[in-house]
């Protein structure tokens, strides 16, 4: 039973260790402006660009094409301000 518990608490500190929360930056960062690639072909649909935290701070991710999903749209990510600061909302498949 200590063996098993043991390994319980190992893996739950390694996850958490490994696994980093997305966090809240006092100033939403400056828009990105870049060029969009043209399309590789009509079954293509433009996912926008992304913030993701690394760190503890965002780093922005260029957008890219991605095969479209049928009965779906593509959902862009967009940033919430509150009273711990802003915190950016990933775009995702609706």
């Amino acid at each position: 039973m200590k063996k098993i518990l043991m390994l319980i608490v190992i893996a739950g500190c390694t996850c958490l260790a490994g696994c980093e929360v997305e966090g809240y930056v006092a100033d939403q960062p400056a828009d990105v402006y870049y060029e969009r690639p043209v399309s590789p072909g009509v079954d293509y649909v433009w996912i926008d660009g992304d913030w993701v935290w690394s760190g503890g701070t965002y780093r922005w991710h260029n957008g890219h094409w991605g095969h479209a999903r049928p009965g779906r749209t593509w959902e862009r990510g967009h940033w919430d301000h509150g009273a711990r600061g802003y915190r950016w909302n990933r775009g995702h498949w609706r």
